[in-house]
């Protein structure tokens, strides 16, 4: 009789972790015109608007894979650097921008296409970068907003690194690349926040925000109150901070407002709708209205 067992295979369980930030849920910045705003973000980068909530004329909210863009109306807003999308064809994207272009003539609108990437800008100048799904880089995700990359001073990158993995229990790493230093902090099961340095004039901050949503929620709350960080106490799910400061000093360091929500949040891991944008009414298959939004499983 045999009595050897088969070898058990061996995991590296830190791969699972996720970290405190549990979800990237979106990115929001004014625009004075819901006309542009639509054929940029619907009609352009193929996106949906949300069916279900904000529907009116006064916001709208862009569905992108799990994440959303939130468009209030109101004097335009640019994030401090770029937020990166995953979209199932950058052929396809390149054709929807180039039918769009002559309609957002005299904006900030423009898009340069390279081989894997597309760089676009807003017709307020937002910058977006689109990619191409690639699963050693993003994953399983098909359509999505894998990173939202945030121009920071330079020196700042290990000490931004600091600070969300002591006040906000996030494993954010700083490092280095082609493109100089920078710090990461992971986000839920594929997203980042990515702050970049650059030697470029940082333009004074005007508001804008992302959203977040962590596992531990209260810990995070003592310890930027008791730095005197917390600027909004928004009701019992949500609270507000702007500034990510040097831990020893209290420097700022960088400023962009973070909407900071719990698990229990009404919204928490909402489910989205994502249109197929190839389909048209001159181009219909019946079925293929929606989008899925990540790879079968293998």
């Amino acid at each position: 009789m045999n009595d050897v067992q088969p070898a058990r295979p061996v995991y590296d369980r830190t791969a699972e972790d996720i970290g405190n930030i549990v979800e990237l849920g979106h990115v929001n910045v004014r625009v004075p015109d819901q006309r542009l705003a639509t054929l940029f973000y619907v009609m352009g980068l193929g996106l949906t608007r949300d069916p279900y909530l904000v529907v009116g004329v006064d916001n709208m909210w862009i569905n992108v894979g799990t994440c959303q863009f939130h468009l209030p109306l109101g004097e335009p807003q640019v994030l401090r650097g770029t937020t990166g999308l995953v979209v199932p064809d950058l052929a396809a994207l390149a054709q929807r921008l180039e039918v769009v272009r002559p309609r957002l003539a005299g904006t900030k609108f423009s898009y340069t296409a390279q081989r894997d990437v597309i760089e676009v800008a807003c017709p307020w100048g937002n910058r977006i970068r689109c990619h191409a799904p690639d699963a050693a880089r993003f994953g399983r995700m098909v359509q999505g907003m894998p990173y939202v990359e945030i121009d920071t001073a330079p020196g700042t990158s290990e000490a931004i690194a600091r600070f969300y993995t002591q006040v906000l229990g996030s494993p954010a790493t700083a490092g280095a690349d082609a493109q100089g230093a920078f710090a990461r902090v992971p986000v839920g099961l594929g997203e980042s926040l990515l702050f970049r340095e650059t030697g470029r004039a940082l333009p004074p901050f005007d508001g804008h925000h992302i959203q977040i949503a962590l596992a531990d929620f209260s810990g995070p709350h003592r310890r930027l109150q008791e730095r005197g960080l917390i600027t909004e106490e928004s009701n019992q799910h949500q609270y507000r901070f702007e500034n990510i400061v040097d831990i020893d000093t209290g420097a700022t360091l960088a400023t962009i407002e973070h909407e900071v929500r719990s698990m229990r949040h009404p919204m928490y891991a909402r489910v989205l709708v994502n249109r197929n944008p190839e389909q048209t009414n001159n181009r219909y298959a019946p079925g293929h209205e929606a989008l899925v939004w990540s790879m079968p499983a293998e």
